[in-house]
């Protein structure tokens, strides 16, 4: 079986065992069955709508909508080119009205799978550019990890707002509960228990999106440069996204990890810290192994 289909399904185990294992710490907590039920039936939900509509949920927060071949020739003919390249069917091309260049691919599979480009990515680069940014895009899609990268895209929105709910469950507890709920030390506890994971699982999420991302770029980096034979036009087309001082108006956390470089113009500079929980490595580092490229 291919590694990142058990990859996939991993994630999705996870994903159910903790949002349930977290409802069942609050079920307990609070004395009340239907928080678990409600866990269980948002897991089950969840898995099926993030491996089903990951894209569509992805393309929709991003803000994309379809693009007409005859408004974007140029970015079809590209797409179409570098698809032919890969050997995969032509993806569904999408085009998000923003300013700051950027790029991300997603879907399931090769046979249902999306591009999409920002309004401003064809304004800034060259024709040659876009070329290598979208060989780039079909690469992940070559290297089956859009589906798990999709994935990802609606369960670490899920649990952020599981989390959000779990805490705000505890908080109103606090609030009404009153010298009844404070002397309950067994539910003391598992409320702590509660808490704490209501409050790691954001970062488990970003942690998840972090080790997605950085590999599958240096790896689509060198897919992309060897599918058109030349890693200069991607190595320029980077410089030119990363040092655009324009932010992508609808940046998502969610989604971030997606995009050919980060959407949050954050600067991590010589920050070992901001660095470390950023979704891409440093463009420096990925221009670097792209021009050792021996092509």
């Amino acid at each position: 079986m291919n590694k990142n289909i058990l990859k996939t399904w991993a994630l999705m185990t996870g994903f159910f065992v903790f949002v349930v294992a977290v409802g069942f710490i609050f079920s307990r907590a609070f004395a009340s069955p239907g928080i678990l039920y409600f866990a269980v039936a948002l897991s089950l939900a969840m898995n099926v709508a993030s491996y089903w509509f990951s894209d569509k949920i992805a393309l929709m927060i991003s803000g994309a909508k379809p693009a007409s071949k005859n408004e974007y020739p140029e970015l079809y003919e590209a797409v179409e080119k570098t698809a032919r390249l890969a050997d995969i069917p032509m993806p569904r091309v999408y085009v998000v009205n923003d300013p700051s260049p950027n790029a991300f691919a997603t879907g399931r599979n090769k046979n249902h799978a999306a591009v999409a480009a920002t309004t401003g990515i064809m304004q800034v680069l060259s024709e040659s550019e876009l070329e290598g940014v979208l060989a780039h895009e079909i690469s992940h899609i070559k290297n089956r990890d859009i589906l798990i990268s999709s994935i990802v895209v609606v369960l670490a929105g899920v649990i952020a707002i599981a989390s959000d709910f779990f805490l705000r469950m505890t908080f109103f507890r606090g609030v009404f509960g009153g010298d009844r709920d404070r002397n309950e030390g067994g539910s003391g506890v598992l409320m702590i228990v509660g808490i704490a994971a209501a409050i790691l699982a954001p970062i488990a999420a970003t942690l998840i999106q972090l080790a997605v991302s950085r590999r599958r770029e240096f790896l689509a980096d060198e897919s992309g440069a060897r599918l058109i034979k030349n890693s200069e036009p991607l190595s320029r087309a980077l410089v030119k996204i990363h040092n655009s001082p324009k932010q992508l108006m609808r940046a998502s956390s969610a989604t971030a990890h997606l995009y050919i470089d980060n959407p949050f113009k954050r600067k991590g500079g010589g920050n070992r810290l901001v660095n470390l929980f950023m979704t891409h490595p440093p463009v420096e580092e990925r221009i670097k192994r792209l021009r050792e490229i021996l092509i």
